[in-house]
């Protein structure tokens, strides 16, 4: 799985240049007008930011498979609506609502290392948190349990599932019920070995805070695009 940051095609190069520096990647030649791959050192590339032209942006995976047409059609049996069929790759939505991408697997076999910021601060890209209401929660969480095939992890907390993959997979779903009613969507969150001083770190990259809480910090990266630092070990989440 990777992760896709839309980002308003105007902060484009404001997106690419935040994250590119906290993650330790190079943008790539663009193929695409308006699509950046990070490319990493170490591992295979797995954050892209792609440019819409309409709305405030968000987050969304890419799924890569073996067989795009037999994995379409499952997903459609589980609750799944198509989108748009682009050849190369397959648009479609959750129950709740969220836009995701299903593409032929490319060989990706290598998880990227966590990155050393200032001040020896670590923090990896980890999870989609996916936002959906207390109506479309436990949908959402059997469609993503039946497409993915991981392990679901109740989790301590309530209004969290986590859906847990094997090794190399980088990224893993964490699932939120949220308090009210509102449309489905996501954002990324990054594991932190201190948030204190990564929240410095991004700050002074250009973040802004958005609030606090026991085991996460908020911020809107400087295109406007939400994420959190979550409590943990980057080389073990």
């Amino acid at each position: 799985m990777d992760v896709f940051l839309d980002r308003p095609v105007g902060n484009l190069d404001a997106a690419v240049s935040f994250w590119s520096e906290v993650t330790g990647s190079e943008p790539k030649p663009q193929h695409d007008p308006g699509f950046v791959r990070l490319g990493t050192a170490a591992g295979d590339d797995w954050i892209e930011i792609q440019g819409v032209r309409t709305g405030e942006g968000g987050t969304h995976p890419d799924l890569w498979v073996d067989d795009p047409a037999a994995f379409t059609g499952r997903v459609l049996t589980a609750g799944a609506s198509l989108v748009t069929d682009h050849g190369e790759w397959v648009t479609l939505r959750s129950p709740g609502g969220l836009a995701f991408c299903v593409a032929r697997w490319r060989g990706q076999s290598v998880r990227p290392r966590p990155f050393a910021g200032p001040g020896g601060v670590t923090t990896r890209p980890h999870q989609i948190c996916v936002d959906v209401g207390p109506a479309a929660f436990d949908d959402e969480v059997r469609f993503w349990e039946i497409a993915t095939g991981w392990r679901l992890d109740p989790g301590e907390l309530g209004e969290f599932r986590r859906l847990q993959p094997e090794p190399p997979i980088p990224i893993r779903f964490l699932i939120q019920r949220l308090d009210e009613e509102r449309p489905t969507s996501a954002h990324l969150d990054v594991t932190c070995s201190d948030i204190p001083a990564g929240r410095a770190w991004h700050e002074s990259l250009g973040a802004t805070f958005v609030g606090e809480w026991p085991y996460w910090t908020t911020l809107r990266d400087p295109a406007g695009g939400t994420y959190c630092l979550t409590k943990g070990d980057p080389a073990a989440d």
